[in-house]
C-alpha cells in the first residue's frame, strides 16, 4: 500500500507542477495532496470493503474544483483547466491506490499529454485555437448555404 500511495504522490506532484509552471490557481502542493490523500483513502477502503468512500473522494474533489473556478473580467471563466486536473489527479490517486500502477502511469502520461500539447514543438498545430477564426461559434447564427428560400440547412 505505501508503494501505491509514494507513487500517487510522484504522479500528481508531477501534474502539479506542470500547472503552476502554466500559472494555474493550485500548484503542485496542492496536486500532490489530492493525489496522496485519494491513493492512501482508495487503498484503505478497498482493504476494508468499503467502496463508498471512493464516491466521497469526487464529492470532495468537486469541491476543490468548485472553488478554483473564477469569473473574470469580460465574464470569462476562468480555473476549468485547473479544475479538470484536479479531478484527474484524483483519478490518477484512486487507480494507484488501488492497486492498477500501469494505468495509473498511463492516466497521469495522456492527463500531463492534454496539459501540454499546445507546447511540444511538433504538435503544436494540434492546439485548437489556431482553427477558431475557421468556424463559426455555437452561438453565432447559422449562414444560409445557397438553397432555395426558406430552405432548412
Amino acid at each position: 500500500m505505501t508503494a501505491h500511495v509514494a507513487v500517487a504522490f510522484g504522479l500528481s506532484y508531477s501534474i502539479g507542477f506542470e500547472r503552476q509552471l502554466r500559472g494555474g490557481p493550485a500548484g503542485d502542493r496542492t496536486f500532490s495532496l489530492i493525489g496522496t490523500a485519494a491513493a492512501a483513502l482508495t487503498a484503505v477502503a478497498i482493504t476494508h470493503n468499503a467502496g463508498n468512500a471512493i464516491a466521497g473522494i469526487v464529492t470532495g474533489v468537486g469541491f476543490i474544483g468548485a472553488a478554483l473556478l473564477v469569473r473574470g473580467d469580460e465574464g470569462i471563466m476562468r480555473g476549468l483547466t485547473s479544475a479538470g486536473a484536479v479531478l484527474a489527479t484524483a483519478v490518477v490517486g484512486v487507480v494507484a491506490g488501488a492497486g492498477y500502477l500501469i494505468l495509473a502511469l498511463i492516466t497521469w502520461a495522456l492527463v500531463l499529454f492534454s496539459l501540454e500539447v499546445r507546447y511540444l514543438p511538433l504538435l503544436w498545430f494540434l492546439d485548437a485555437r489556431r482553427f477558431l477564426g475557421r468556424f463559426t461559434g455555437d452561438d453565432a447564427p447559422p449562414r444560409p448555404r445557397g438553397g432555395p428560400p426558406g430552405a432548412l440547412e
